[in-house]
């Protein structure tokens, strides 16, 4: 994968800045054209008690129209201030299938963590997890909780030898070439001797030019997998995560796996996920 197109997704919430700068920083890296995505949520919002339809939906949209505008002129001052050639989408229809259609004709996706305590950070049910598993894209998802390093010189990759995170490790391939310190962590449940290892992630990163060290870390006993890892990024200062997304759609419900689930709903850092 090169970096050649990067998407953004931007939105009212209090996160979108720092995500806009996130995207403008790695654009600038890869000289790569940068596309800011505006969808917010659809559903009705406003007074539960107005004197006729016509007012209520008058003023919803005059309240939107101002906000689009207002997220419009900060996305062109941040990209002048960044000397960067960008473009602006903000097309209508459901957030999350635009999300979609949009983020298949880029390289890379930003986008932010679900913020419980802010009411415009949210877009759609299961948004970050539906684009990250329809598109067929790699995303980075940022944290909302603290401030988000934009440097990427020490990456974790989270092997245990699946299609996703094969897939994952590949697509980060341009990000962190230039890192300083890769580690591939394996979390061993019950190791089983002979099957290819996080050794030979190494060598195969080495033959692109990326010089990564292999850890094993045994599982521990009633403590989840996802767990283990948000303590191993806190330790070792981890600027980016790599692993792989699993899920699928069953019955209009998204079910994701337990580690994937875990790091959505408790990242500390930013995350590169395929699916």
């Amino acid at each position: 994968m090169n970096c050649e197109t990067l998407l953004v997704h931007l939105d009212d919430s209090t996160h979108s800045a720092a995500r806009l700068d996130y995207a403008l920083d790695l654009a600038a890296r890869h000289d790569a054209h940068l596309i800011g995505l505006y969808l917010v949520c659809e559903e009705a919002e406003g007074p539960l008690f107005l004197h006729g339809e016509d007012i209520w939906t008058a003023s919803r949209k005059a309240r939107r129209d101002e906000k689009l505008k207002s997220a419009h002129a900060a996305f062109r001052a941040a990209a002048e201030r960044a000397g960067r050639g960008v473009e602006w989408r903000a097309p209508g229809g459901a957030p999350s299938g635009a999300a979609i259609l949009h983020a298949r004709h880029a390289d890379l996706v930003i986008l932010g963590q679900d913020d419980p305590e802010d009411r415009d950070a949210f877009i759609a049910r299961n948004f970050v997890e539906d684009v990250i598993i329809a598109s067929g894209r790699p995303a980075i998802v940022l944290p909302y909780a603290g401030p988000v390093r934009p440097q990427i010189e020490n990456v974790m990759i989270a092997w245990d030898g699946g299609r996703e995170c094969a897939r994952a490790a590949t697509d980060a391939l341009p990000l962190i070439r230039g890192a300083g310190f890769v580690t591939i962590m394996k979390v061993e449940r019950h190791p089983h001797y002979g099957e290819p290892s996080g050794i030979d992630v190494a060598a195969w990163l080495a033959r692109h030019g990326i010089e990564a060290s292999f850890t094993a870390m045994p599982k521990v006993s009633g403590v989840h997998t996802g767990a283990m890892l948000l303590n191993a990024l806190a330790d070792r200062h981890i600027d980016l995560l790599v692993m792989g997304a699993y899920g699928h759609a069953r019955a209009q419900e998204r079910l994701l796996g337990g580690v994937t689930r875990t790091l959505l709903q408790s990242m500390t850092v930013p995350v590169l996920m395929s699916h």
